[in-house]
C-alpha cells in the first residue's frame, strides 16, 4: 500500500488525525504544553509515569478514550531524540521509524507527526531537511519487509495499514522529496530481497524495462550475443556458466532542456553468486541473492530521478549475471579481454563482481559523462575494515569524494574514504601475462579491488566507487531498517544528484 503524504499547519489546536506522533529532543518536553487541554496534562503525567525525559530511543504511547471529547485522535506516540546538541537528520528518521512501527502494530491508517525541533532545528540542519527526514523515517520504518508466506489475517508481516501521513509545518516540496526518496529505497530493498529462483539476469532486465515503462525512461537491454559482440568478455564470461545468460541493462533519464551534466550510475547485478569454480562455502553462499544489491540501488535511484525531474542527464548501467559452476564456466588462469582492450588474468572466479564491472565501466566511460558512480557489494575485506554499518568510498576526485561523504552523512548513510594511492599495494594486481589480475589477495582487498576498477575508467572522468558489502543486508532490525536488504546508498545517490 502506498502512503499519501501531506503538509499540515503546525498549530497543535488544528491537529486532526487518527493518531498523533510526537518526536522530542530532551529540551523540548515543555513544548507539550502547546497541545493544550486535555492532551498536555495527560501527556505530562504519562511522561512522568514512564520516566520519559526525551533521551534517544525512549518512547511511550497513550491511548485516548472517546470520552475525552477529542474528535479524531485516538492514540499518541511519543519518541525521544536525545539532546539537540547532538542532533543529525537521523535523529528524526529514527524517532519517526519508532513511531511508525508502534502505529503499525495498532493498525493505524492516518498518522500526523509533530516535532518542535523540526520546526526550529538546531544550528546547521535546515528546516526542510528535518521534515523530509521525518517522512523518510516513517515510510522506511513502516515497511513490513518482503515475505512469501501465505498470508493470514493475523500475520504480523502482512501489509502495513498506514495510508495517510501528515507532517506539521512541512512544505509540500520537502515532504514529496522525502516520500520519493523513501519509495526509491523501498523499491531497492524489495527487489534485492527476492531470491535467485525469482530474479535472474533476464528477469532483472524485465524489471528494469517495467520500471522504464512506468516512469517514462529509455531502456535498452543487450543480450549475451550483443554483449560478446561489443567486446565485453568479462561480463559474458562471468555469466556463461549459468543456464540464464547475462544481460547489460541501460536506462536513461533526459531532462526537458539542456542538461547541466551527464552522470552515469553503475550497479553490480550478480543475481546469485555461488563463487563459480572457486565455489563459496555453505555459510558464505547464504544471502548471495543480495549480490545484486548495487543494481537494485541504482534502479531504485532511477525511479526517483524520473519523478524528481533534475536538470541532469542520468544513465544507469547494470551488468546482470549469475556466477555458477558448470562445464562452461570461466576458470582460474583464464585471460579475458575487457571492452577497452585491457586483458584480465583470472586468479579467483569468486572475484567476479569486479570483472563484470570492468566492462560496464568501460561502457560508461564511452558515454563521456562528467561523473561515474558505481555501487557494488564488492568485497568482504571492506566489511572487515569498516564493520557492518559503514560503506567504503573510493574516488579519483577529492571534490566528488567529499560530496559523497557529506551527502551520505545527511542521508544517514555512513561512508569512509579509503586510499587509492599506495603504489606498492597496486603491484598486487599486476600480472606477468596480462594487464591486470582480478584478485590482489586478502590484505587490502577492498583497496586492490577498487584499484582494479579504476583501470577501466577513462581519464578525465570523476569517478567514485561505493563498496556496500556489509551494509547491504542486516541480520536484525536496526532503526528504520528491517531484517534483510537495506537499499543502502539510494538516498545518498539522490542527494548527490540533487547537489549537482
Amino acid at each position: 500500500m502506498s502512503v499519501s503524504v501531506f503538509p499540515t499547519p503546525a498549530t497543535p489546536s488544528e491537529f486532526t488525525s487518527e493518531a498523533l506522533g510526537i518526536a522530542l529532543f530532551e529540551e523540548d518536553l515543555s513544548r507539550l504544553e502547546e497541545l493544550g487541554s486535555p492532551l498536555a496534562p495527560l501527556l505530562t503525567e504519562a511522561a512522568e509515569l514512564h520516566r520519559f525525559s526525551g533521551k534517544k530511543e525512549q518512547a511511550f504511547s497513550l491511548p485516548l478514550p472517546s470520552s475525552l471529547g477529542i474528535a479524531a485522535i485516538r492514540r499518541i506516540y511519543v519518541a525521544g531524540m536525545g539532546p539537540s546538541a547532538k542532533a543529525t537528520c537521523d535523529s528524526w528518521r529514527f524517532a519517526a521509524a519508532g513511531i511508525a512501527k508502534s502505529a503499525a502494530r495498532d493498525k493505524v491508517t492516518d498518522l500526523l507527526l509533530w516535532s518542535p525541533g523540526a520546526l526550529e532545528p538546531p544550528c546547521g540542519i535546515p528546516k526542510g531537511t528535518a521534515t523530509k527526514a521525518l517522512v523518510e523515517g516513517t515510510l522506511l520504518g513502516n515497511d513490513r519487509g518482503t515475505s512469501f508466506r501465505t498470508k493470514k489475517e493475523d500475520d504480523d508481516n502482512g501489509e502495513a495499514s498506514l495510508a495517510r501521513l501528515s507532517v506539521a509545518g512541512g512544505t509540500e516540496e520537502d515532504l514529496t522529496a522525502g516520500r520519493l526518496f523513501a519509495e526509491a529505497q523501498l523499491y531497492a530493498r524489495h527487489l534485492a530481497n527476492e531470491p535467485g529462483n525469482m530474479v535472474n539476469p533476464s528477469v532483472l532486465a524485465e524489471r528494469a524495462q517495467a520500471l522504464a515503462l512506468a516512469e517514462g525512461l529509455e531502456c535498452t537491454v543487450h543480450d549475451d550475443a550483443a554483449i560478446r559482440e561489443m567486446g565485453m568478455e568479462g561480463l559474458w564470461s562471468v555469466g556463461k556458466g549459468s543456464k540464464t545468460p547475462p544481460r547489460l541493462i541501460h536506462l536513461v533519464y533526459r531532462p526537458g532542456g539542456t542538461p547541466r551534466k551527464k552522470v552515469v550510475l553503475v550497479g553490480k547485478g550478480l543475481t546469485f553468486d555461488s563463487g563459480g569454480l572457486n565455489i563459496k562455502t555453505e555459510g558464505h553462499m547464504r544471502t548471495m541473492k543480495g549480490d545484486k544489491s548495487g543494481a537494485c540501488v541504482v534502479l531504485g535511484a532511477m525511479q526517483a530521478v524520473a519523478r524528481l525531474h533534475p536538470d541532469l542527464e542520468v544513465h544507469a548501467l547494470v551488468g546482470a549475471a549469475e556466477n555458477m559452476p558448470d562445464g562452461g564456466s570461466y576458470r582460474p588462469d583464464d585471460v579475458l579481454r575487457a571492452k577497452n582492450g585491457k586483458t584480465i588474468e583470472i586468479d579467483n572466479t569468486d572475484a567476479e563482481g569486479r570483472v563484470t564491472l570492468a566492462d560496464v565501466l568501460c561502457f560508461a566511460s564511452e558515454l563521456a559523462p562528467s561523473v561515474i558512480i558505481d555501487v557494488a557489494t564488492l568485497t568482504g575485506s571492506c566489511v572487515v575494515a569498516l564493520g557492518e554499518y559503514t560503506a567504503g568510498l573510493f574516488s579519483n576526485s577529492d571534490e566528488l569524494a567529499e560530496r559523497v561523504y557529506t551527502k551520505g552523512k545527511e542521508a544517514g548513510e555512513r561512508f569512509w574514504r579509503l586510499p587509492l594511492d599506495d603504489e606498492r599495494l597496486r603491484k598486487k594486481i599486476s600480472s606477468p601475462i596480462a594487464d591486470v589480475v582480478n584478485s590482489g589477495g586478502r590484505y587490502g582487498g577492498a583497496i586492490t579491488a577498487a584499484m582494479f576498477l579504476q583501470e577501466f575508467v577513462a581519464e578525465g572522468i570523476d569517478w567514485a566507487h561505493l563498496d556496500i558489502a556489509g551494509v547491504d543486508n542486516y541480520k536484525e532490525p536496526y532503526g528504520y531498517y528491517g531484517k534483510g536488504a537495506t537499499g543502502f546508498g539510494v538516498r545518498t545517490l539522490l542527494e548527490v544528484l540533487r547537489s549537482l
